[in-house]
């Protein structure tokens, strides 16, 4: 079985473990998961391209993350960081660790070497031993892009700021009128993504931000497009449980561009290519004209490895009508 995931950061690496997880405790060893990766969050720092979504992907799915946070590496130390704020350096509102600042390190070192994103991916991959678990992590494009959001200024203007600043040092609590992601328009999908798509059996869409995680994966030219040819069923899960996220900030992007943050709301920012949605309990009333909707059997919560594995063992229950 080929499985193709577009995922953000946190939720789709903890749903990605989960459903590992699953196949490989059910007699699925041999499935490959493929994991098309967001790369609106990416930030220059102190000179070094950071990869906030890919290195939650990588840390988790290689065993090394902070579980307690969900992001950064576990057993990490801030020496580094330390040292910069004494010398003045900014920003310091975004926290890099000692051993994260290696991968970044490492990665800019390649970057500058002229190795493209995908191809240093697949190294930092090879350190996590991705490859060995049956998982391919692909960027979703090679071009470097970055996500703005435009918010109030206070004084009746508008200004633009990064998405990690909005998201890390404000919380998402400065108004956002819209997201503006740089460099979009001109970006292709890197090498693998579209036929990633394309040859699955089942596409998966796990509970990540749907505006600036999935919906920044589907900005690309040519993915959406894959998904609506697609003869493999595509079915997701709902990031919000009665019109909340579960973490993050889903609703204050939602909210930035107009839509009301309800799972059938989610739900139908997909529907021109999906044919499943799993939500939870308390959203059993969703109705999308296309897609079938069901509602798990429990609290549509990732809280540990095997509560994630049975959101993705019903998920892919809901798949096999679709494949029929």
């Amino acid at each position: 079985m080929r499985i193709t995931a577009l995922a953000g950061g946190v939720g789709g690496a903890r749903f990605v473990r989960g459903l590992r997880h699953h196949l490989d405790t059910t007699g699925h060893r041999d499935a490959e998961i493929t994991v098309i990766a967001n790369t609106g969050d990416d930030i220059t720092l102190f000179g070094l391209r950071v990869c906030p979504d890919l290195d939650t992907l990588l840390y988790t799915l290689g065993g090394g993350i902070d579980e307690s946070q969900g992001w950064g590496r576990a057993d990490e130390s801030h020496a580094v960081q330390g040292e910069l704020a004494a010398y003045g350096a900014l920003p310091q509102w975004f926290a890099l660790g000692d051993r994260d600042f290696g991968t970044h390190i490492v990665r800019s070192q390649w970057l500058g070497q002229g190795l493209s994103l995908s191809q240093v991916t697949e190294r930092l991959a090879q350190r996590w031993q991705l490859p060995e678990r049956g998982i391919r992590l692909l960027p979703m494009t090679d071009t470097p892009v970055e996500t703005h959001v435009v918010v109030d200024d206070g004084e009746g203007g508008e200004r633009a700021i990064h998405f990690q600043e909005w998201w890390v040092r404000h919380q998402a609590s400065l108004p956002a009128t819209r997201f503006v992601v740089a460099g979009l328009d001109a970006a292709g999908p890197a090498p693998g993504v579209l036929d990633a798509i394309r040859q699955a059996d089942v596409v998966v869409l796990p509970p990540s931000n749907p505006v600036v995680s999935i919906g920044i994966v589907l900005g690309v030219p040519g993915v959406r497009d894959a998904l609506r040819g697609t003869t493999a069923p595509v079915v997701g899960v709902s990031p919000l449980i009665s019109g909340r996220p579960v973490r993050g900030h889903a609703d204050a992007c939602l909210a930035a561009i107009g839509v009301p943050s309800t799972a059938e709301a989610v739900g139908g920012l997909y529907e021109d290519f999906l044919d499943a949605w799993l939500v939870d309990p308390a959203d059993a009333g969703t109705r999308l004209a296309r897609a079938r909707v069901e509602a798990f059997d429990g609290p549509l919560l990732m809280s540990d490895v095997e509560a994630t594995a049975g959101i993705a063992a019903h998920l892919l229950r809901l798949a096999e009508p679709a494949r029929a």
